[in-house]
């Protein structure tokens, strides 16, 4: 199956290497060591590429999703932000919750929350209390027979866009100011009842 130039582009850093290690090939050996396969550095460097992918969707998805907020007037904007930890560590906030993306050892992605909160999440099908001391969820980096990293949830390979959009949807879901939600419905349903008397229906 052909690839197109927009798939292989982002892939082609590898091709750049092994053409400066024609040009200088001392050079080469010299920052190689004899050894042109470093576990520890692949997964290392995986680890900032997937975190920063996840970012990158979860910017995008904040970005189309506040756009319908009316500047937090209509519901509380989720917000990103960068963690101390590392360069590459976020969280999501909203509404008193925080969402924790960080690589928190080698080769894990830990995913998890901070800060009480009354609704809960589901993964996995299972309800959990969205609260300090949750269990966290952990993304683990596999190297493949071709010195491939990829990274599995619960065995299964996983990618940065299904990762993000199921937490995204997921903590929007969580966090939504409830209190607003039933008030709105109160008023509308009061509306609906005003409607329903002026003629001369009873609800």
């Amino acid at each position: 199956m052909a690839l197109s130039k927009d798939t292989l582009l982002p892939q082609q850093g590898w091709i750049h290497e092994l053409a400066r290690g024609e040009v200088y090939p001392d050079a080469d050996r010299l920052l190689q060591l004899g050894s042109g396969f470093d576990p520890q550095q692949l997964i290392e460097e995986s680890t900032v590429s997937f975190l920063s992918g996840l970012r990158e969707c979860f910017t995008e998805y904040a970005r189309i999703f506040n756009g319908y907020s009316d500047a937090g007037s209509r519901f509380q904007e989720i917000k990103i932000y960068s963690t101390a930890q590392t360069a590459a560590d976020f969280m999501v906030f909203r509404n008193q919750v925080k969402l924790i993306l960080g690589n928190t050892a080698h080769g894990v992605i830990q995913i998890s929350f901070a800060q009480h909160q009354r609704n809960t999440l589901a993964v996995d099908g299972q309800s959990q209390n969205v609260q300090q001391g949750q269990k966290s969820q952990e993304l683990l980096a596999q190297i493949g027979p071709f010195r491939d990293v990829y990274w599995t949830f619960q065995g299964e390979k996983v990618i940065p866009e299904q990762v993000a959009k199921f937490y995204f949807v997921e903590f929007a879901r969580a966090t939504r100011d409830t209190r607003k939600s039933r008030s709105d419905n109160q008023a509308l349903l009061d509306q609906i009842k005003t409607l329903l008397q002026q003629k001369g229906l009873d609800l």
